[in-house]
């Protein structure tokens, strides 16, 4: 029988909820700049807030925590499901202002993620939240960062009010398709997590069209994922792909013909000057509590950054926390190299001009998690290999493993003097010991190679085994500690 214990102190009311907050990755401190005002405490940086390490190895990077552990939903993969023994407690929006104020002071955090379990309904909790970040900004004059994670089926008038006084807002996905939602999270729909993310896009469109700026949230010159690809775009099968996409339909090796429905909605206006969740807005989705492949997964995510101009797509490895037959046994191991291959997958999508279909297919459905997905891609298509690089084009440069952006632009700039060789190559930043299998200089390969699949294979999987052990065997860091026994809240 779980308690819910009123008469905790604040430090325990601390400990409880930084501690249920610590599994959510759907938070990142980058992405808006705002300078100190007078009369104001703190300031907001675009190139990030101080880093500290959560006990099981996770990157914090602000006061992180719920505003309550409380809940009526009984998610079977949350630990703060409704059906779990805990004991419950809530912030007051009183609470969150002294926390943040009195960390900030001590120069603990320079922001704050608050996100928080289902207290009696959507519409409290989402209000209550509100409150909390209202309070904070203008009775306590906090202008630092602040990320907030908002409620399916909270009203959408409340949504577009938190959306003035936050920098970033995020709904988690959860499950990349609407079957293993159902499963696993039944009191959650599709609907119900698409509708506020389209609304706060719409928001952010709006406002950045008012001060004549494009409505797409500012990106990277090489950020190339929402129209363009560096792929022949004329084949039939790809534009055939590529439409699916804009009309909503997604196809995948389970059959599912719509992981991400075109949400509809009648959202209110958005006209005021005031910039509106600037920092845009990301998600999260669990990897390893159902069985979707890395297709399904990628297609998701790539339709997620299309359609809803998200900043960021978090994948999280599941990390068994409840018993439960829909879900994996206590004794499974968190997916943490698929994890991290699908990071560099995202990375591809939206810096590479790779897409979903580019690197994963109905037929090879999932990654060789030994590998990194862009040397998995090139194994599969050795008939392009090798290339030389004083003669290939940007676009066939981005596909050699070991050479990334910068380095293929300075490939092209530094062969307008005279061809490139290998030690050349090196100092441009080209990663050898990935592209020589890979690429030619002046019509030669660094060291007498086969282009064969089965020999490359082994020899970058053994390049390779260190690397993946690490992150299948992550050290324990030891977290910043908010319960010091020289730390007092007066």
């Amino acid at each position: 029988m779980e308690l819910i214990d009123q008469n905790l102190s604040l430090q325990d009311k601390l400990h409880i909820l930084a501690d249920a907050a610590k599994y959510d990755v759907a938070c990142t401190s980058s992405g808006v700049d705002r300078r100190g005002r007078k009369g104001s405490l703190g300031n907001s940086c675009a190139d990030g807030i101080c880093h500290s390490f959560s006990a099981d190895g996770r990157c914090v990077s602000l006061l992180k925590i719920l505003q309550s552990n409380e809940c009526v939903y009984d998610c079977k993969y949350c630990l703060n499901r409704a059906g779990n023994d805990r004991v419950r407690t809530t912030f007051s929006p009183e609470d969150i202002c002294q926390l943040v104020i009195e960390f900030y002071r001590r120069n603990y955090i320079e922001g704050l993620f608050l996100s928080s379990g289902v207290v009696k309904n959507p519409a409290y909790t989402m209000e209550l939240m509100y409150h909390s970040i209202y309070m904070l900004r203008n009775q306590y004059h906090f202008n630092g960062y602040i990320h907030v994670k908002a409620i399916p089926n909270a009203p959408q008038e409340l949504i577009e009010k938190l959306g003035y006084i936050v920098d970033r807002m995020s709904i988690n996905l959860e499950l990349p398709t609407a079957e293993g939602l159902q499963e696993l999270a039944p009191h959650k729909t599709q609907s119900s997590i698409l509708t506020p993310m389209a609304l706060v896009q719409k928001g952010i469109a709006e406002h950045r069209l008012s001060v004549g700026k494009d409505a797409l949230m500012d990106r990277s010159s090489a950020n190339r994922y929402l129209s363009e690809t560096i792929f022949d775009t004329a084949q039939p099968s790809r534009i055939h792909e590529s439409s699916a996409y804009h009309a909503g339909i997604t196809s995948t090796s389970s059959g599912t013909d719509s992981l991400i429905p075109a949400p509809s909605f009648s959202a209110p206006s958005i006209s005021r000057p005031d910039p509106f969740v600037p920092a845009g807005q990301s998600t999260q989705m669990i990897i390893g509590a159902t069985g979707e492949n890395d297709y399904q997964l990628l297609t998701t995510t790539q339709k997620l950054y299309q359609q809803f101009d998200l900043k960021r797509v978090f994948f999280s490895a599941y990390v068994p926390l409840n018993e439960d037959a829909h879900l994996p046994s206590l004794d499974t191991a968190p997916p943490l190299l698929r994890e991290h291959r699908l990071y560099q997958a995202d990375w591809l999508l939206r810096f590479y001009g790779f897409q979903a279909q580019d690197l994963l297919t109905a037929d090879r459905p999932n990654f060789n998690i030994f590998l990194d997905p862009k040397c998995d891609w090139a194994l599969r298509h050795l008939e392009i290999f090798p290339v030389e690089v004083n003669t290939a084009d940007y676009a066939t440069l981005l596909k050699v493993p070991g050479i990334g952006n910068k380095s293929a632009y300075r490939i092209i700039n530094a062969r307008k003097g005279g061809n490139l060789d290998f030690d050349a190559l090196k100092k441009i930043g080209v990663v050898l010991k990935r592209a020589r299998y890979f690429i030619t200089c002046k019509g030669k390969m660094q060291y007498h190679l086969r282009i064969e699949e089965d020999f490359i294979t082994r020899q970058l999987t053994g390049e390779e085994h260190h690397s993946a052990w690490d992150i299948e065997h992550p050290q324990t860091y030891q977290q910043l500690s908010l319960f010091d026994t020289q730390f007092a809240v007066h």
